[in-house]
């Protein structure tokens, strides 16, 4: 069955219901207009053309420019954001930057969700485009959460054209990522022809998008109390996702010790 991605993400919004959504690449607004709450948007290049249906702050900048300012959730009052969705320049040193950034403005219920993970063909995954349909070097994300943030939970999604990856269990003060940032970049950007792994091209490790739409993942979320630490919560959304979208896609320990808890 055809699952276009903004189907998944409308139902995203419709069951996490978050407070705050951040948005990281616009274009013509078609996913900005699934939004029904306060909404930060940036793109150097927007052109909106789709009805928007939420008080949204538009900035015509860089992700970089933006979280560079002072104080970033100034249009939102301070308050950090429970959704994210990174669909910027397709090249993984920005995608990562764009993780980190929305990571550490984000609620202890914070989602992340990437568009574009799971390109069709090596081609279709180079760094210097030459095909119509481009995913970039974003698939490489995967690999350093695996590495370098094992805790976290993630789910590859096979949505249409080229698949989502969902992160939950988010923790706004790990460093992590920002402190190893060049080490990273030195072992996971890769010249081109890119080295996609053979099981993102056939799509045998992702999650159908009902069936993570299904799990009680988003609904757990929504009821999350904003006091609960980021590892309490964390340890719930393991036991959830292990549970009822596969263990593959949850910290395996933390898994555990939900399940015997």
């Amino acid at each position: 069955m055809y699952f276009y991605y903004r189907r998944f993400l409308s139902q995203v919004h419709q069951r996490l219901r978050p407070r705050n959504y951040l948005e990281i690449g616009v274009r013509n607004g078609g996913s900005l207009s699934l939004s029904r709450c306060r909404s930060v948007a940036i793109d150097p290049a927007y052109s909106i053309t789709a009805e928007l249906n939420a008080p949204v702050s538009l900035f015509r900048t860089s992700s970089d420019e933006y979280f560079a300012r002072p104080d970033p959730l100034h249009p939102t009052n301070g308050e950090p954001f429970d959704l994210s969705f990174i669909d910027g320049l397709h090249l993984f040193e920005f995608a990562l930057r764009d993780f980190i950034n929305a990571e550490r403005h984000s609620s202890n219920r914070g989602v992340i969700i990437f568009d574009d993970v799971l390109p069709r063909t090596v081609d279709e995954a180079a760094r210097v485009r030459h095909t119509h349909a481009w995913t970039g070097d974003v698939y490489s994300v995967l690999g350093v959460i695996a590495k370098y943030r094992p805790e976290l939970s993630v789910i590859t999604i096979g949505t249409q054209p080229t698949g989502l990856l969902l992160i939950t269990g988010l923790d706004p003060d790990n460093t992590v990522l920002s402190d190893r940032y060049t080490e990273i970049l030195h072992e996971f950007r890769h010249p081109d022809p890119q080295p996609v792994p053979d099981h993102l091209l056939d799509r045998l490790a992702t999650a159908p998008p009902q069936k993570v739409l299904d799990s009680g993942l988003l609904e757990l979320l929504a009821k999350a109390d904003p006091e609960t630490s980021p590892a309490d919560l964390r340890k719930q959304i393991a036991g959830m996702v292990a549970a009822n979208v596969g263990r593959a896609y949850a910290p395996g320990e933390l898994a555990d010790i939900s399940a015997k808890g």
